[in-house]
């Protein structure tokens, strides 16, 4: 896997950012689109090269104020061929009229997309071709050259599962948003600390609905546990204590000109009370207009 892009290299608030995904039908486009599109990146998927100047040019002057700014598009084999080879010119194009041009390619093992498809009993894209699946990836191969050639970064997505791939993407294009973008992260202390945590929080002295027999096999997302931890006043206050302490400390952060930061909260099994406290704040500070994720490491 390509380096991270440095959210330096991308934090130009006033910049219109496009963000073209691309790669192999399987290698996780679509969650890697979804994730920015929870960055409030305007997506559009399967679009015709030809037109993305048009899309940046409709989008940025829209009708709200200012216009959307953050672009992201999706390209794959279902465009024509020649999309892929007109993409190199339009692209710089694009770049030389001052549009912040990001080509994110998303790779994949073959063997690793052939168990995928086997999995998800979904249809290649070029099996319409009358090609078999492993024949239908080489020639996609083939033809994403062009665009694999100038990609900006490559993401081998062989390894990851689809949370871990949309945490990477946010995280490394949480720069291009306005604000600062928040990942609130659940996990379990006897499974380690989360190596790229900004904040750690220790939920494990609040009442645990493990040793409720009903509770046990749900998680923080499910409402009877949800319901438990509410009745309890130490975890209000815990909440409460937790949410000053960023709000005192998080503007600290973005006048630092940071994008985003990452706050951990563990318990012991990181499933209930974690999980909890992360869905509460993310939903408290999505509401107040700041960009709020979240990612459960245990649950995944």
């Amino acid at each position: 896997m390509n380096q991270s892009v440095s959210p330096t290299e991308i934090h130009q608030p006033d910049a219109i950012h496009l963000v073209v995904l691309t790669g192999m039908s399987g290698g996780g486009k679509t969650v890697a689109l979804r994730a920015l599109e929870d960055l409030e990146f305007y997506c559009v998927d399967n679009l015709p090269t030809a037109l993305l100047p048009e899309l940046v040019a409709a989008v940025s002057h829209g009708s709200a104020p200012g216009g959307r700014r953050n672009i992201a598009v999706g390209v794959d084999v279902r465009n024509r061929g020649e999309d892929f080879l007109r993409m190199p010119t339009v692209l710089s194009e694009l770049a030389a009229a001052g549009v912040q041009v990001h080509l994110i390619f998303l790779d994949c093992r073959d063997e690793v997309l052939i168990k995928r498809y086997s999995e998800t009993r979904r249809r290649h894209p070029l099996s319409a071709l009358g090609l078999s699946l492993a024949d239908a990836i080489v020639e996609e191969r083939k033809l994403l050259r062009p665009l694999i050639a100038i990609a900006e970064k490559v993401i081998d997505s062989s390894e990851l599962n689809v949370h871990q791939l949309r945490r990477l993407v946010a995280t490394d294009y949480a720069a291009a948003t306005e604000g600062l973008t928040l990942m609130f992260q659940s996990f379990a202390f006897r499974r380690g600390l989360p190596l790229d945590a900004d904040f750690v929080f220790d939920a494990r002295c609040l009442p645990n609905p493990h040793w409720e027999p009903r509770l046990r096999p749900l998680s923080g997302k499910d409402a009877p546990v949800r319901e438990y931890l509410e009745s309890q006043p130490l975890v209000e206050e815990y909440f409460n204590d937790t949410v000053r302490w960023l709000d005192a400390w998080l503007p600290r952060f973005e006048s630092d000109d940071r994008s985003y930061v990452t706050i951990a909260i563990g318990c012991t099994g990181g499933r209930h009370r974690s999980v909890y406290l992360v869905e509460r704040l993310a939903a408290h500070y999505r509401a107040r207009h700041e960009g709020a994720l979240t990612f459960h490491r245990e649950l995944e």
